[in-house]
């Protein structure tokens, strides 16, 4: 279900809106709950910009009454002040509570976007969660939600101003003189005109910068990714001379678009120069006081009302500019609001024991190219399975899908006696654990990273089960022992941070444990110690490791070679060996690896 269909509860604010209507642009569906404070906001604010014309009207009546023959009328005098004074204190105090509206509106929609994602980002397979999908979700949940920002706090109430106060002040002009609103508007059709001309063509250009800057970013990834190389091979100019040639190019295009329409927009935006706009006013204005249409006071309210034009159209433009990032900000929100979620069960049950079957397993990740086919595979507790061969033989996949980062294609993943489809996930993680080799520790105290687990366990627990992974003396050592926080002042190598996820594996205490090669970054002291904790994790349990090193594995129950995606082989290292084929070669091509290293 999309987010355009249904949202998600928000139990923070209360239950969740009504659905959306299909059809409603993204940003309209996202802005629809704090849209009647919005609305709130542009209605004082549009109230707060019309008070602002109050003074200069003032100021014209002021010197009608100071230039009226005969003698000074005083209380007209000072009601016109009382006026213009109160309608000062009204546009301030509407103009900050339309901003406070907005500000909350905006505080509002991304604390709820916020949930939003959080709460979608937990149903997603952990599948999904590729380097670019991750770059996606920061996107979206750092920079798109702040793009949201200046157009819900700022742009409506700015743009509300913007409109109204020249339209006010254009009405009071005709009101008074249809001429004089005329010649207050007289010098923006050239800056339109030239506007127009400069915009032509502007998002075919975008897209040509964005290519040649695209060919500049590579250049520069190229260069420092390839630093190390050329520089050994003496072609640190060849590599410079691709980069200088990529910003040459970019250079000259954008300097060739760019450099006429600078000329173009220095001259044209004299036209809306508050000095060129008075200047007009008045000689248009001394022009019509000799033609008797109009008096010397009301060509002053003219000049006034005119020179607010140019500030606005400035906001007017600046608002376009937010308005297309909010609603590129909010196509991608909604894009990834709308990912499918994990389908849950709606009747789960309960998995009972720690053994694994594969039945007939076959899964791939794009229709036609499947990775893994027709895998039949029992694993039982208290026993360790290690799956073998070489790179996207399907060693990795098989094992996400016991984890279930991906559904399979054909056949069922069972663990407990229960396909892994018909548990709750949060269930499925309390039965089925694992530790990876690109370890992940959260910013926080190493004992919030052990408890990450079993978010109840005790310190004696924490100890033991440090002390089993082989890391308790290590965080003794750091400054605040169990209370040192990781990045700041607990800096892991790569072996230990691996020992700390294996003691955060054996605290969560799962019948089932995967093991993703949990030796892959370390050194041989800090191996050595990993396969001691990961004798203590396999006790009892039923664990499936991939390996990448054999050495690691010869002590196996059994080893399962897979090879393009099928069983090509299975027993124990000395069966394997004995009966040669495809396991002989790769431990020979190992043994060699290990001479030489």
């Amino acid at each position: 279900m999309t987010l355009t269909e249904q949202e998600a509860p928000d139990t923070a604010t209360g239950p969740a809106p009504a659905p959306a209507v299909r059809g409603v642009p993204p940003l309209k569906a996202l802005r629809r709950p704090v849209a009647w404070l919005t609305r709130t906001g542009v209605l004082l604010g549009a109230i707060g910009a019309l008070t602002t014309l109050v003074p200069f009207v003032g100021i014209a009546e002021l010197g009608r009454a100071l230039l009226a023959p005969g003698p000074l009328d005083s209380d007209r005098v000072v009601l016109t002040a009382a006026v213009v004074a109160v309608a000062l204190v009204a546009g301030w105090s509407c103009n900050g509570t339309a901003l406070w509206l907005t500000h909350v509106a905006d505080d509002r929609l991304q604390a709820r976007l916020r949930r939003l994602l959080v709460a979608k980002l937990g149903r997603i397979e952990l599948g999904w969660y590729t380097d670019t999908n991750s770059g996606a979700v920061r996107k979206a949940a750092l920079d798109d939600i702040d793009d949201l920002h200046h157009l819900v706090a700022h742009h409506d109430v700015e743009l509300a101003g913007a409109i109204v106060l020249p339209a006010g002040g254009l009405a009071y002009l005709l009101w008074v003189d249809w001429r004089l609103a005329l010649l207050a508007v007289a010098t923006l059709p050239v800056y339109l005109v030239a506007y127009g001309f400069m915009m032509r063509g502007f998002t075919g250009k975008m897209r040509e910068m964005d290519r040649g800057f695209a060919k500049v970013s590579s250049a520069i990834a190229e260069f420092v990714h390839g630093i190390a190389v050329v520089k050994v091979f003496g072609q640190a100019d060849r590599a410079h001379d691709g980069y200088r040639r990529a910003v040459g190019g970019f250079a000259e295009r954008y300097a060739g678009w760019i450099r006429p329409v600078l000329k173009l927009e220095a001259l044209t935006s004299m036209a809306l120069s508050v000095p060129v706009i008075a200047l007009a006013g008045l000689a248009g204005g001394t022009w019509f006081v000799a033609q008797g249409w109009v008096a010397p006071v009301d060509v002053l309210a003219e000049v006034l009302v005119a020179v607010v034009i140019p500030s606005t159209l400035l906001v007017l433009n600046q608002g376009l500019t937010a308005q297309r990032k909010a609603v590129a900000a909010a196509e991608r929100i909604t894009a990834l609001l709308e990912t499918p979620a994990l389908p849950v069960p709606e009747k789960p049950r309960e998995p009972h024991g720690g053994e694994v079957v594969f039945d007939g397993v076959s899964f791939a990740y794009e229709p036609g190219a499947e990775v893994v086919r027709g895998i039949d595979l029992v694993c039982r507790p208290g026993t360790v399975t290690a799956l073998v061969g070489s790179s996207g033989a399907g060693k990795s996949t098989l094992a996400k899908l016991l984890l279930r980062f991906h559904d399979v294609t054909a056949g069922a993943v069972r663990v407990g006696g229960v396909d892994v489809r018909e548990v709750l996930p949060e269930r499925l993680y309390r039965q089925a654990g694992f530790v990876l080799q690109d370890v992940q520790l959260l910013h926080g105290t190493v004992a919030d990273n052990l408890r990450l687990g079993r978010p109840g366990a005790t310190h004696e627990e924490l100890v033991a089960a440090a002390t089993a992974a082989r890391i308790h003396d290590r965080i003794l050592r750091l400054p605040r022992g169990y209370d040192s926080v990781v990045g700041a002042d607990a800096r892991l190598s790569g072996g230990e941070a691996q020992r700390v996820s294996i003691a955060r594996a054996l605290l969560a205490d799962t019948p089932v444990l995967v093991l993703d090669e949990a030796t892959a970054y370390a050194d041989p002291e800090s191996e050595a110690q990993i396969q001691d904790a990961l004798t203590a994790v396999a006790r009892d349990r039923t664990v499936l490791v991939i390996a990448h090193r054999l050495s690691t594995i010869t002590g196996a129950d059994r080893i399962v070679v897979l090879h393009e995606g099928r069983i090509a082989g299975q027993g124990t290292h000395a069966e394997l060996l004995a009966r040669g084929g495809r396991y002989a070669a790769m431990w020979a091509a190992h043994e060699g690896t290990e001479g030489d290293r």
